[in-house]
């Protein structure tokens, strides 16, 4: 029996390791879902995007209401301006600056209100959409399944696979 040198072991182990390297490769799966797409075309994001659009529709219709009377009043102050007396003007002046800081003021709080909802919304999606991913990745033995990425093979991609589910879910 021959006593190998740790040059022929050594080059021996890299060996066995370079052709078992690819076999381990394969094993190892790996996933990629777009949230963006689930946000866009799954059913319950519609649904939640409904909602809002259904909650905040009155205050939107007031607010564009009062943005009209606001420029109407401006433009009325602007055409009759020349002829009213310097405290006819300074009163109305003072008026407008006053509704234009209302306005503003309810606008601000409709954008804050509107923001907080779809961010309640879009969250309760999420956690929806992480559980079917959760799901889809344990039912396809996926080691892991990322979220964000520079780039993406489109072959990594279950995003079709989780909008599917999803949906189904929702019905």
């Amino acid at each position: 029996m021959k006593i190998l040198s740790c040059n022929c072991i050594t080059a021996l182990m890299l060996g066995i390791a370079a052709l078992t390297a690819p076999v381990q490769a394969q094993e190892f799966r790996i996933g990629f879902v777009n949230t963006d797409r689930i946000f866009k075309e799954a059913t319950s994001a519609k649904a939640a995007q409904t909602k809002l659009e259904q909650e905040f529709s009155k205050r939107e219709k007031e607010l564009v209401d009062l943005g009209a009377s606001l420029k109407n009043f401006n433009d009325k102050l602007e055409r009759e301006g020349p002829t009213l007396s310097d405290s006819q003007r300074a009163t109305r002046q003072k008026q407008l600056v006053d509704q234009d800081r209302d306005f503003q003021r309810k606008r601000r709080e409709f954008q804050e209100d509107l923001n907080a909802r779809k961010n309640e919304e879009l969250q309760m999606v999420l956690e929806r959409a992480n559980r079917v991913v959760k799901q889809v990745a344990e039912a396809e033995k996926y080691d892991l399944v990322i979220q964000e990425a520079v780039y993406i093979s489109p072959k990594h991609d279950i995003t079709d696979k989780v909008i599917k589910a999803l949906n189904a879910g929702a019905k």
